[in-house]
């Protein structure tokens, strides 16, 4: 009996990968490309790994971001799932961090201030009043160096930055990489590891905001969080301190559910969830952190991660001044993200996982997420 759904995605893969520039080379299984220059003449490449099963996932050094991410449906059809540019100019003139790499520490900062073997820092205020993902020029907003190679699992890229010390007002000079993995079992695995010659602080995660119908609404996406906490937050969105029970409120997510059903409850404006979970799990251990389905697609993701918490965040701040791709206009609720991190704010609060990084230790965090049909 002949599979008809991998038909489609074959077709689809072959007529994406002749549809490459002709100058693009392939190393290792990735396919490397010109992506633009940077006004201060930088250049940025895209790279494109891709498996045998139709999932295509596209990666610049621009904020080592992923800027596309194609997955076949249960039909077999592709659909790019992430938000995101066709340029590199859209990206240079300002976006919510689609798809960056966000660092040293990503989420906020409350106030910007904190207090580091007795020397105090004032950071950047880019989101008044805090300090978010990593000031006004983070780790989003840098030329990552690449080098692509082959593992046992499939085409990875590893993309590295070296963040001096004092940048951003950040102590210690940072060596960061952060590796992407294409896998035969439709995973885009993330990788991350860091090493200091000083004692900083770093809290890395990946901003991709995801809608798996490809476009609209994701509000009709169904979720579940493996949380039985969360961070509960004050008026400028910094967490209490509290690890409050989701049971009986809005944030519960245990079970699956459509994302836009309780939002009401939630009483913010502009109404939303961008609330951090404490995931059930073991510190350090690789453990399922979340679920979303689109019912009318079949594309089901499916995320799992080393980190304590996930903040998921729903994109209510989208206002539908910024077009996408395929002059897609986003407009709030266009997507959502399941950003795996320590919690935000951390530094503050003694009972929150350290996100300290002393001189001899090393950072390291992994973050999968996979791609099915249903």
């Amino acid at each position: 009996m002949k599979n008809t759904t991998l038909l489609p995605r074959a077709l689809a893969l072959a007529a994406f990968l002749l549809a490459l520039p002709a100058f693009a080379k392939a190393d290792e299984g990735i396919v490397k490309a010109p992506f633009g220059v940077l006004p201060d003449g930088k250049k940025v490449d895209v790279y494109t790994l891709a498996n045998k099963n139709g999932l295509i996932a596209k990666v610049m050094t621009y904020g080592a971001t992923l800027i596309e991410l194609h997955a076949p449906d249960r039909k077999g059809q592709l659909a790019d799932v992430v938000l995101g540019f066709d340029n590199l100019s859209a990206y240079v003139k300002g976006h919510p961090f689609f798809g960056s790499t966000v660092g040293r520490v990503a989420n906020r900062i409350a106030k910007g201030q904190f207090t580091l073997e007795g020397k105090s820092y004032q950071l950047a205020i880019n989101n008044p009043p805090n300090t978010l993902h990593g000031g006004k020029v983070g780790f989003d907003k840098v030329v990552w160096s690449a080098k692509t190679q082959k593992t046992a699992v499939g085409p990875s890229l590893l993309l590295s930055y070296t963040s001096p010390n004092g940048e951003e007002n950040f102590p210690g000079t940072l060596k960061v990489s952060v590796a992407y993995t294409l896998t035969e079992d439709n995973t885009l695995r993330i990788d991350y590891q860091a090493t200091t010659n000083k004692t900083t602080l770093i809290n890395l995660t990946n901003h991709s905001y995801f809608n798996l119908a490809g476009r609209g609404t994701a509000l009709d996406h169904t979720v579940r969080i493996n949380a039985e906490k969360y961070t509960p937050v004050d008026e400028n969105v910094i967490p209490t301190g509290k690890l409050a029970p989701v049971e009986g409120t809005a944030f519960d997510f245990r079970v699956e559910h459509p994302i836009g059903e309780r939002m009401s409850q939630i009483g913010n404006q502009p109404e939303g969830y961008d609330h951090n979970y404490v995931l059930i799990g073991r510190a350090n251990d690789l453990k399922f952190a979340a679920k979303a389905s689109d019912p009318a697609s079949g594309r089901v993701l499916k995320v799992w991660t080393t980190e304590p918490g996930v903040q998921f965040y729903i994109g209510s701040f989208l206002d539908g001044t910024l077009t996408g791709k395929n002059g897609n206009v986003y407009e709030a609720y266009s997507g959502f993200c399941f950003e795996a991190q320590h919690f935000p704010d951390a530094i503050h609060h003694k009972n929150f996982p350290s996100i300290v990084l002393r001189p001899g230790q090393t950072y390291r965090q992994k973050t999968v997420f996979q791609l099915l049909t249903q």
